[in-house]
């Protein structure tokens, strides 16, 4: 998710479950190799397991930009095949790649024959005018013959004309039965689903009926406490005893440290107002930090005063219970 998902992000997220796998946001390989923007593919080690999501449709654009992040570490190296923006259109990366299943599979095979770590996919399940009861099975053998193992299928045909990336992620009907299809016909494949899951529920009962995985987007985000918080121990077999105050603690000298380096605030805070989403106090929590984490000098006791009026707001609510 391009301008959310940067390493801030992840580092909170890392802190709420140890085993999810994270994804950076889409780096385009011509930044990479072309603009030398390596700085893109900077991340705390903390992270790990993460995976590298890069957009490209040149096969040796995107093997050099596949080996500057096995490199710098990354666990995986996904090839985005399914974001619908006019920005990525036009630069021939995206969900408009699914027109054309040969370039993917030159894609991965350049990327697959130059790094030693898992090349996956990112797809839709068409675009446009596509069958994607015909398009999708073709896709997926294309780029299991180039040795592709794993993929995520976002359950939605991309509109690349008419719709924007927002109405395409919520007006094109989802199709959870589809990508339970293609994973009856590709059994050796680890397929992922994606699309409209805004709960741990709800990926469990897709795991539960045959999925490897789920990757859950937009609602990790917004909600990151109730999404993950109980992934480790419903999916991976290890919890903790963690609460989302102590995250916020954890945070801290990470928060420090980014302000010794010259950073601010609110680069790091933008990403934690959803922290105590459906708690009490969690408007107040919003509040405190979007108004004063801009502010010039402000620093980590922002949070503190932040998390205290969190603590108010839950006894408050006990008195009145």
């Amino acid at each position: 998710m391009m301008d959310w998902t940067d390493r801030h992000c992840r580092y909170m997220h890392r802190l709420i479950s140890r085993h999810a796998l994270l994804y950076t946001e889409m780096v385009t390989a011509p930044a990479l190799v072309r603009g030398g923007a390596l700085h893109l593919l900077t991340y705390s080690p903390e992270e790990h397991p993460v995976a590298l999501q890069l957009g490209g449709s040149d096969p040796k654009e995107l093997a050099q930009a596949a080996k500057l992040g096995a490199d710098a570490g990354y666990d995986e190296i996904n090839l985005n095949c399914g974001c619908p923006s006019d920005r990525v259109q036009s630069g021939t990366f995206g969900a408009v790649m699914m027109k054309d299943p040969q370039l993917v599979a030159n894609c991965v095979s350049a990327m697959r024959d130059t790094v030693d770590v898992d090349v996956t996919v990112k797809c839709r399940i068409g675009v446009d005018d596509q069958d994607p009861e015909t398009v999708l099975p073709e896709f997926l053998s294309s780029i299991a013959d180039a040795g592709v193992t794993r993929v995520t299928v976002h359950a939605r045909k991309a509109w690349l004309q008419g719709l924007s990336p927002k109405e395409n992620r919520e007006i094109p009907p989802l199709d959870y039965d589809l990508v339970m299809r293609m994973k009856a016909m590709f059994p050796d494949m680890h397929v992922s689903i994606n699309g409209g899951i805004d709960n741990l529920d709800t990926a469990l009962d897709l795991l539960d009926r045959g999925l490897d995985g789920v990757m859950i987007g937009r609602a990790a985000y917004h909600q990151p406490w109730d999404v993950l918080s109980k992934v480790d121990a419903a999916v991976f077999g290890g919890g903790s005893d963690k609460t989302a105050q102590s995250v916020v603690v954890e945070m801290l000298p990470y928060i420090e440290q980014h302000l010794q380096s010259g950073g601010r605030l609110h680069q790091i805070t933008r990403h934690m107002l959803g922290l105590f989403a459906g708690q009490p106090g969690a408007r107040r929590w919003r509040q405190i930090l979007s108004t004063g984490a801009n502010k010039d000098g402000a620093g980590p006791e922002l949070l503190e005063v932040a998390v205290a009026a969190i603590n108010e707001a839950k006894q408050a609510s006990v008195q009145a219970m």
